[in-house]
């Protein structure tokens, strides 16, 4: 298929949102589930287990998202490799990216498992609260293999823009999520006992070895395996990886700041956090989709050597990414009522409104922060993500070092600093695209 050939020329916002639809779908059927997992550990009616949920989710992605480099190089080298018409480098690719993330999952589970206490003591848990969630974090990582298998998969199928059969997975995976989430957590008679926090951490990891199956079945039925390795590829690939790990990094040691913070504050501050970040993440995932589209598009076009088309569906992703983030700011304004006769423990619910209509305020914010991410990933421009995460991460951390704990609402200013941190990134994704004398891939020029 030719550029002039790809539906995005005569129908570009039709087949963005055709692109969109589908990731979305997979993006948020995780954090949805997680939503789940937080409503029912919710009806413990204590705000230990539902700190702990925090603590162990908040670790679980660090761990995990510092490797999401595995999906993002996949999905842009295919999606270039696509575009210049170099389909045949597919196998190769993934055959590389799949014998990657075995071996790092290895590492992973052998480096974290006795080191799960100490992380639960690093985000600010004590007593019980470190021994539920310690729990948890080592019963998830032992679906690791899991999570990488489905990062690369999932990272060559967008690469060929096809974007329905992650999705399908994805919903399937997390469908069998909910289903052994309540007799694990609550237990069912004496067959199942009761299992708590741990019980939602089974509940996951046996889902997404049932995700990575699948997933690694239609990925080598597809495209193939060959154990040969190429040295260039490997070398692109690690590239392309230590950048992106070091971004990663860095926005994960925000949030570990940020939830350390929020649990320092108490148990209260910390159970409502919780609520908030696993909504932010539904939110953050629901604008990502638009990245993850508009991701491939770029990269198509770019490997295609069409500029013009590339930087058309940069801005159009924009466009659509901003009218979505002031949806959602609209939506969660509305539904704060409800949301905390589900959700918030009793005790905590003074400080969590500030906090959650800060949150919201910010989504147009991260709408801007998440399409730019995506199209700087698209056009290959991993260097500039690293910097600019960097400095930001460094702003917010900062502004999260100025927070007197023991204030009332300490909370508010932990989203006022979480704002802060994703409004840097928004700017400078904006000007990377906007300015010409930055000279990057997709800035304007006199031919544009």
């Amino acid at each position: 298929m030719t550029t002039t050939q790809h539906p995005f020329i005569a129908r570009p916002h039709r087949t963005l949102l055709a692109l969109m639809f589908p990731v979305l779908l997979s993006l948020v059927a995780e954090p949805i589930t997680g939503l789940v997992d937080t409503a029912f550990i919710a009806q413990l009616e204590e705000t230990e287990p539902l700190a702990a949920l925090g603590v162990a989710t908040t670790a679980l992605s660090s761990m995990f998202w510092v490797f999401n480099f595995l999906t993002v190089g996949t999905q842009t080298q295919i999606s270039q490799a696509a575009g210049a018409g170099k389909s045949t480098n597919t196998q190769r690719l993934t055959s590389l990216a799949l014998m990657v993330a075995w071996g790092l999952s290895i590492v992973v589970m052998i480096v974290f498992m006795p080191l799960a206490g100490g992380v639960s003591a690093l985000l600010g848990a004590e007593g019980t609260v470190r021994e539920a969630s310690t729990a948890y974090i080592r019963i998830r990582l032992m679906g690791t293999p899991a999570v990488f298998t489905m990062l690369v998969c999932f990272g060559v199928m967008r690469g060929a823009q096809d974007m329905r059969m992650p999705s399908m997975i994805a919903v399937a995976q997390n469908v069998f999520n909910i289903i052994l989430d309540y007799p694990f957590i609550f237990g069912i008679g004496d067959m199942i006992p009761g299992m708590g926090v741990a019980g939602a951490a089974l509940a996951s990891a046996l889902s997404q070895y049932i995700g990575a199956a699948w997933a690694l079945t239609v990925t080598l039925r597809r495209y193939g395996f060959t154990p040969q390795a190429d040295i260039d590829g490997l070398r692109d690939l690690f590239q392309i990886g230590g950048n992106l790990f070091l971004r990663t990094s860095f926005l994960m040691l925000f949030m570990i700041v940020s939830t350390r913070v929020a649990n320092i504050a108490g148990s209260e501050s910390g159970a409502a956090h919780q609520v908030i970040r696993q909504i932010y993440v539904v939110t953050a995932l629901s604008l990502d989709a638009f990245a993850v589209s508009t991701q491939s598009l770029v990269g198509y076009f770019l490997g295609a050597g069409d500029r013009r088309h590339a930087r058309q569906a940069a801005i159009i992703s924009i466009w659509w990414s901003l009218g979505t983030g002031t949806a959602l700011a609209i939506i969660m304004v509305v539904v704060t009522a409800p949301l905390v006769a589900l959700m918030v423990p009793d005790e905590a619910v003074a400080i969590f409104i500030p906090a959650w209509i800060i949150s919201a305020i910010a989504q147009p914010i991260n709408a801007l922060s998440f399409s730019t991410d995506g199209i700087h990933m698209g056009s290959s421009d991993y260097a500039f993500l690293r910097n600019a995460m960097f400095i930001s991460t460094v702003g917010g951390i900062i502004a999260l070092l100025l927070i007197q704990t023991e204030a009332f609402h300490a909370l508010s200013y932990v989203w006022l600093a979480t704002t802060l941190w994703v409004g840097l990134r928004a700017i400078a994704g904006m000007a990377r695209i906007y300015i010409p004398e930055f000279n990057a891939p997709l800035a304007p020029t006199t031919q544009n």
